[in-house]
């Protein structure tokens, strides 16, 4: 084939609509009513045919029509308003510069295997893209230091299509990148800027692009680089796509590429945020270049580096979380161990829960705790898990002081929020929900909502959810093939006034999709019911290679096919962002059924709460911190039966009965106006206690306050004076790792009366042989608690106790404190030696601890 060489045409805007083309790219538009407005009203048909992509939009638009609206003085006027609204937004002081004005933080960097911004930018899969999403859009409005990187996926994630018996099938069509919301990196030459990243014994290269989120950029990697290998092209062709192979090749150039891409654009950023553990490998590239600018060697670069990597885990499972074999490792890091001067075993070793357990897979997670300050789960619930599936990582360490704390997720409310409602919270809570949503005293005064009108509003978002439906399903038939009887059909699904139940995620066998349909006679009688119907509408996406979930759709669409449900039960093809924010808005009730501890935290149950729709669910994830039995809906109890069927059985039940005795009571009981005013004050209630704390501006102030200032301050310290606190940290771990031997608890002695009482303080007393390791280096501790009936202390407590000097022999040391006697019942204490020093960041993560 003759070489092609490609530029792109832009439209020829007129004069006064030049301004469009500089709003499209940034996507402060997706979270501004008003700008969406404007795209929409450019060709509302066209807009719905490209999925809301304004970038495509101006590419194919008539040049008549671009004319025609140039000559619009009502249209050119509200475009001005929209300009004059984002130069604000970009140059109002914000949060955290109020808040912190002095701060010496530099940059963060957010590093994530998917983005969720919007449909028109379709790099994301699920909850941890959208989330990850909502993470920059946040951080753009309170005004964070922070840089996003990702991966731009030449096919993004697959569209789904569905044959007539409900099989999943997959299609990755190419996406246009210059139709998207992206846009090159160039240099001073104004050539595309490119990254190059060793994968395994060669180098490959990336484009730099670049997505601009109202405050916030976010870089993207692209190795579709004519230059490349064939194989190497389609590194970035697919987001979770391919084999392991593929998989670790995609997380070198995430990590190590993105890494050295911010470095090429001279940003060099004090925290590094790993989203997940797929990008742990920038904290190897950020070892290597301390190493090389710095004259470090690789304890003192890691000791450094960890100072400023903090690390999110959203997996409450182990088989969810990526894991490469040693032999994998070895061929594409092999060569990349000299340059961080260390063998191969030695970086195994830091991604294995058991250091010295050579057969044990190398996990990314693992990598990531032991190369971070901090780190935690998304949900209070699932720091519990996190502590007690990483335990392994800690031998020794009590589950309870695991150092994994929680962080809840939350969402980015205004890019969740229907039109309709905001112009409610406009007039009724003032601008302060907006600018503010964390604040609980904003969301009192969703009291102040007229009944009617909260009403009347969701009304018209469920008539809207409906004729989507109907749209949708009228598509699907057409594209399968159907007879027009069939595709006319469509225009009767759903009913707009009926109860209208929503579910839709990622098809996997934790998820239960089915759990609603386990009696199907009794379900059956439920959404039939002639005088108060019910209807489902369903969407959502297996993996590729999960033929458990895609059977799990099959079956569902199968039981809507039957005549008598063909207009109660719906479920609506390619899942995307789009389809989501209308059953969101749409629904009255959000199921939501995960087998108890599998699910981290969910949030699409917390983009219901704005818009009105109330959630019925298992409490897992976020929903034990937000159900108060006024609200919505637990599904259940706490209780973990020890049979998974059963489980079923009895969760099931418990919807049948919910719904019977609950939900579709409570939504039918209308008053003599037609209000449903006691499911109105659910709703109501359900936004007063869930909007301010599920909130992403409340997570990402948590993490700036908990993590990105902690960390950027230890970070200043580590390298200031050349490196004088780090070196001095890591000859102090490199001592107690190779002296720890010589510590030994020689004895222990409580005076524990007869009746101890609570309140008493029992005198103890020990005596340590620490060997060459000092007094200072090291903090002796009384371990304290309750016993459970298998003698084990739960929920336990630490005191330290005091040197008191040389026992006589050199390296023995006499050790006194009291044990206080907090509670009654059966007690339990031990001595513990864990290091100290007064710039760890973690006593723990030295990986060592005597217990005695």
């Amino acid at each position: 084939m003759n070489p092609v060489r490609s530029f792109t045409v832009l439209p020829r805007l007129p004069e006064p609509l030049k301004p469009l083309r500089e709003l499209t790219y940034n996507l402060w538009w997706t979270w501004n009513p008003a700008a969406i407005e404007l795209f929409r009203r450019l060709d509302l048909d066209l807009w719905r045919e490209l999925r809301h992509n304004p970038v495509a939009m101006l590419a194919k638009l008539r040049q008549d029509r671009l004319d025609r609206l140039a000559r619009d003085p009502a249209y050119i006027a509200s475009l001005d308003r929209v300009l004059e609204s984002l130069q604000s937004y970009l140059e109002r002081t914000t949060w955290f510069e109020e808040q912190f004005p002095k701060e010496p933080i530099g940059s963060i960097a957010y590093f994530s295997a998917e983005f969720g911004l919007h449909e028109s930018l379709p790099i994301y899969a699920g909850g941890l893209g959208v989330l990850a999403g909502d993470h920059l859009k946040s951080a753009s409005d309170l005004g964070l230091p922070l840089v996003g990187v990702g991966l731009l996926y030449r096919q993004g994630y697959f569209h789904q299509y569905l044959t007539n018996d409900g099989y999943q099938f997959e299609d990755y069509p190419d996406l246009d990148f210059s139709l998207l919301p992206v846009q090159a990196v160039r240099d001073s030459s104004n050539k595309q800027l490119t990254v190059s990243v060793d994968v395994g014994h060669h180098p490959v290269e990336a484009y730099i692009w670049r997505v601009t989120v109202g405050r916030v950029k976010l870089f993207l990697l692209d190795t579709n680089v004519p230059t490349n290998r064939p194989e190497d092209r389609d590194i970035t062709a697919r987001l979770y796509g391919g084999d392991q192979e593929m998989r670790i090749r995609q997380e070198i150039v995430l990590g190590n590429g993105g890494i050295r891409a911010l470095t090429q654009m001279g940003i060099r950023p004090s925290v590094c945020h790993m989203n997940e553990g797929h990008s742990a490998f920038l904290a190897a590239e950020r070892i290597h270049e301390q190493m090389k600018e710095n004259g470090l060697g690789f304890r003192e670069a890691r000791e450094a580096v960890a100072t400023g990597s903090v690390f999110t885990t959203h997996t409450p499972v182990p088989a969810g979380i990526d894991r490469f074999s040693p032999q994998l490792v070895g061929k594409y890091l092999g060569s990349y161990c000299h340059a961080l001067g260390i063998n191969l075993d030695t970086l195994l070793e830091l991604g294995r829960m058991n250091m010295a357990d050579k057969a044990e897979s190398f996990c990314m997670a693992v990598l990531a705790l032991r190369l971070s300050y901090l780190s935690n789960g998304v949900s209070q619930i699932h720091g519990d898990v996190s502590r007690k599936m990483f335990s392994a990582v800690y031998p020794g360490v009590p589950v309870n002081e695991v150092p994994i704390t929680s962080i809840t997720n939350g969402i980015h409310t205004r890019s969740w929020l229907s039109r309709e409602v905001a112009h409610l919270f406009d007039q009724y809570l003032g601008p302060q929900w907006a600018d503010d949503p964390a604040n609980p005293a904003t969301w009192q005064r969703v009291e102040l909502i007229p009944d009617a009108e909260l009403w009347r509003s969701h009304e018209r978002l469920r008539e809207r959810l409906v004729g989507f439906a109907r749209r949708r399903v009228k598509m699907q038939l057409i594209s399968r093939g159907a007879p027009p009887a069939e595709v006319d059909t469509a225009d009767e699904i759903l009913d707009p006034e009926a109860l209208t139940i929503g579910f839709a995620r990622r098809f996997a066998s934790y998820k239960r999709a089915l759990l609603l349909f386990r009696d199907s006679e009794r379900l059956t009688r439920i959404l039939t019911d002639p005088h108060r119907p019910v209807q489902i509408v369903l969407a959502g996406k297996a993996h590729p290679r999960d033929e458990g979930g895609k059977e799990l759709i099959k079956r569902i669409v199968q039981f809507a096919k039957q005549p008598h449900l063909r207009n109660r039960v719906v479920f609506i093809e390619d899942y995307d962002m789009t389809v989501a924010r209308l059953l969101l808005e749409g629904g009255d009730v959000w199921l939501n059924t995960p087998i108890k501890l599998h699910e981290a935290s969910g949030t699409s149950g917390m983009k219901v709460t704005p818009n009105g729709g109330l959630n019925m669910s298992i409490l897992d994830g976020w929903w034990p911190e937000g159900y108060d039995g006024t609200n919505g809906w637990a599904i259940g109890d706490r209780r973990i039966y020890g049979n998974q069927d059963y489980q079923d059985f009895m969760e099931s039940e418990s919807i049948y009965d919910l719904l019977e005795k609950e939900v579709v009571p409570r939504f039918y009981d209308r008053g003599s106006d037609g209000l449903p005013r006691r499911w109105i004050q659910m709703m109501k209630s359900s936004m007063r206690t869930c909007c301010p704390v599920f909130s992403a501006h409340r997570m990402v102030r948590e993490y700036t306050e908990r993590f990105y200032l902690p960390a950027g301050r230890r970070w200043s310290r580590f390298i200031e004076n050349a490196y004088k606190v780090t070196k001095e940290v890591a000859d102090w771990r490199h001592k107690l790792q190779e002296k720890w031997d010589e510590v030994h608890i020689e004895s222990v002695h409580a005076d524990i009366p007869r009746e101890p009482q609570v309140g008493q303080q029992l005198p103890v007393t020990a005596e340590i042989r620490l060997g060459s390791i000092k007094p200072e280096e090291i903090s002796v501790e009384l371990y304290y608690g309750p016993l459970d009936p298998r003698g084990v202390i739960i929920t336990g407590a630490a005191v330290p106790l005091r040197c008191e000097g040389s026992n006589g022999s050199p390296g023995l040391y006499r050790y006194a404190g009291a044990l206080p006697c907090e509670y009654s019942g059966q007690y339990g204490y031990a001595l513990r030696i864990v290091p100290y020093h007064p710039e760890m960041a973690a006593r723990y993560n030295v990986g060592l601890v005597r217990w005695g």
